[in-house]
């Protein structure tokens, strides 16, 4: 007998209808020996629906009472499933966060988990009861409601199967697992059957979509095995695992891309020290997230720096700066935000030179500019303009011959 934590997305409990097909799917995992915890997000688009309502009220709204808002459409679902599971002849529970007693910080809508009761859900488990879990939200110390942002729900599922001492923890989404890349731009992109929690979490931050970056980092650092697969078929999807458990690790595992960047660069910035501190630590009280950081050679005691941030923070970003340069006497302040993130992904990097240079080449030959550059042990990623994205994904995706299932390692690389 296994304990199996499973988490179904919003378009998987979509209608009472995907509900049902949910309950019966986890009922035929019951009924061969498990122990099932269900981890549940709201139905698609409640989320947004429910902020529309919010903005409608309060042009700002209060994070504490979002919270509120926000964490009951995870109520909804668990009951019904709870009820779907019930209808079958079986038995189910329905818990909320603060039910389980998932602890949070008090950082109300972006909230961190920072331990987890078990009894409840075991005590149910033992009973022979299906558990379904609110997923997404927890409780402060205090006894608020919080919510864990965007993707909170695969946090929870992985929270919780670490904490339970899971045998795995499957994430049911509506696509078939990890894909070498996004196949809406790259018709061979091929799904991947197994990847490194490294390569995961370089993917995730990268602009993947498919798991949160959160939950991954988590399921390293308690080396819970997670699954990736589809709610709408029966297909083995993509395990992700420890690096050591991967028989052969591709040289390139995936590409990826991020639009949502935008680019800063401040000019004549005196050369001396402290200087960066006074230009991002206002950055970082904001709670602007700076990505890649590229500072000239200095010219007469002058350079440039050059950074991105998420293009949905660019105008704040630039607000701040303008007032910065004014105050350490830089220039100006100019910015971009039709620029683009492609990265190429591999555990393989860290043992083979010449990656970096190859993927040089193969965007120079499709005339396409770098205008950023950052790498790392098993990442090389570039600026380029935007325009450029679908065609600079798929020129790697074909060079790097990610179509296949192993890629021959070749000297020249």
């Amino acid at each position: 007998m296994a304990l199996i934590v499973q988490k179904f997305g919003g378009t998987s409990v979509g209608s009472t209808e995907k509900i049902k097909a949910v309950a019966r799917r986890v009922l035929g995992y019951q009924q061969q020996g498990n122990q099932m915890v269900i981890v549940l997000s709201a139905m698609s688009g409640e989320t947004d629906r429910l902020t529309d309502f919010a903005q409608d009220i309060q042009k700002i709204p209060n994070r504490r009472e979002m919270d509120m808002l926000l964490s009951t459409g995870e109520q909804v679902t668990i009951a019904l499933f709870a009820m779907a599971v019930k209808e079958a002849g079986s038995d189910a529970v329905s818990l909320l966060g603060d039910q389980v007693a998932i602890r949070t910080d008090d950082m109300h809508t972006k909230a961190r988990i920072k331990s987890i009761d078990t009894a409840e859900i075991k005590k149910n488990l033992d009973a022979g009861k299906i558990v379904t879990i609110a997923g997404f939200q927890g409780v402060t110390e205090k006894g608020d409601i919080t919510t864990l942002g965007r993707g909170g729900s695969d946090t929870t599922a992985v929270a919780l199967a670490a904490a339970l001492k899971a045998d795995a923890c499957e994430i049911f989404t509506d696509v078939e697992g990890v894909y070498t890349t996004d196949p809406n731009i790259c018709v061979k992109a091929r799904k991947i059957d197994c990847i490194s929690y490294d390569e995961m979490l370089e993917l995730a931050s990268l602009g993947a979509k498919v798991l949160d970056i959160r939950s991954v980092g988590l399921a390293k650092r308690y080396r819970v095995p997670l699954h990736v697969r589809s709610t709408f078929t029966e297909n083995e999807g993509t395990w992700v695992i420890e690096e050591d458990k991967i028989m052969e690790s591709m040289l390139v595992s995936g590409v990826t891309y991020n639009k949502n960047e935008a680019r800063i660069t401040i000019k004549h910035v005196p050369d001396q020290p402290g200087i960066a501190a006074k230009i991002f630590l206002p950055i970082s009280d904001a709670g602007i997230l700076v990505d890649m950081i590229i500072q000239n050679t200095s010219d007469s005691h002058l350079t440039d720096m050059t950074f991105t941030v998420m293009r949905s923070d660019y105008a704040r970003a630039m607000e701040i700066l303008k007032n910065v340069a004014r105050e350490i006497g830089a220039k100006s302040v100019h910015g971009d935000q039709d620029i683009a993130k492609i990265s190429i992904v591999g555990v393989g990097m860290r043992n083979h030179s010449g990656i970096a240079s190859t993927m040089f080449q193969i965007l120079a030959n499709e005339g396409i500019n770098m205008e950023m550059v950052s790498t790392s042990e098993i990442k090389v990623s570039c600026v380029v303009a935007e325009k450029y994205t679908e065609l600079a994904v798929r020129a790697l995706h074909d060079a790097f011959v990610l179509d296949k299932e192993n890629m021959p390692i070749e000297e020249e690389f």
